[in-house]
């Protein structure tokens, strides 16, 4: 799997991470162009590899009264708009095996959500796309298990793959980041890290997961002094009246301020 594998993705050749980054729902268009917009100009300025994501829906709710989405078709139109208006690839997760094809009309990259990496079914449906497979590490499942789900990408034809780490429950309502997996998951194929799922605080009693967006920059600080391949930052301009993830997503305002440390830690590491 090779960065140019991306169609559209920029500044391939600046080796620095490349970024997942971008609300977590679709929940409209100028929502979604405002968003891009801020993040391409800030990617562009750092030479950040770029990928906008959003979810076209969202399957997996605590309470059957949570937002699921504006509409699929209607957001992954604007999945479409947003990569036609800026020149830039885009990410989407999917959740069942006929959304494989249908969502690989809009976008670049299909992901594997975590409590489904290891459905069989999905998994090759989103491969024989032809698309790049963003396979999300479930909360449940060790780094060398992730193996596995690169083999089933793999069997059915591509090698289009990615890994990505969300942190492993910790009790009932916390998550942890075990970084020795690092290495290992990017044994298996380039390995990033999701740095605002992994601060999540799932299974409330209200329903509604709880966050700790106050750790951000220390959890992607460490990620990228070990190493990881990308990053995955979900943001909002308004995060407290989000439709969805809003506990845990970093402020519009404060992304070129992290983006910037993170990519004066990257060019120390390589320097070493």
């Amino acid at each position: 799997m090779q960065l140019s594998d991306v169609p559209k993705l920029k500044h391939t050749d600046s080796n620095n991470f490349f970024l997942l980054c971008g609300p977590c729902a679709i929940e409209g268009e100028d929502m979604a162009l405002r968003i891009a917009e801020r993040v391409l100009s800030i990617t562009d300025t750092l030479n950040i590899p770029y990928v906008f994501k959003g979810s076209f829906k969202k399957a997996n709710r605590s309470r059957i009264d949570s937002f699921t989405g504006i509409g699929d078709d209607k957001a992954l139109k604007i999945l479409q708009k947003v990569s036609q208006t800026f020149d830039i690839p885009t990410v989407t997760d999917i959740h069942e095996v006929s959304d494989a094809d249908k969502a690989a009309e809009y976008v670049d990259v299909l992901q594997i959500p975590a409590f489904l990496v290891r459905q069989t079914d999905l998994v090759v449906a989103a491969a024989k796309t032809g698309k790049v497979v963003n396979l999300k590490k479930g909360q449940f499942m060790s780094p060398e298990a992730m193996k596995h789900a690169v083999q089933k990408v793999k069997d059915s034809g591509s090698d289009k793959a990615w890994i990505t780490d969300r942190g492993t429950m910790f009790g009932y309502q916390d998550m942890i980041v075990d970084f020795r997996g690092i290495p290992t998951m990017k044994s298996f194929a380039p390995t990033v890290l999701d740095v605002t799922h992994s601060l999540q605080q799932p299974n409330q009693s209200a329903g509604v997961t709880g966050g700790r967006p106050d750790m951000i920059e220390t959890i992607a600080r460490a990620g990228v002094v070990n190493n990881v391949d990308g990053l995955f930052i979900e943001t909002h301009f308004d995060p407290a009246n989000a439709k969805s993830d809003g506990a845990n997503m970093l402020h519009l305002d404060n992304l070129e301020g992290l983006l910037s440390n993170l990519v004066a830690i990257r060019k120390t590491v390589n320097g070493l």
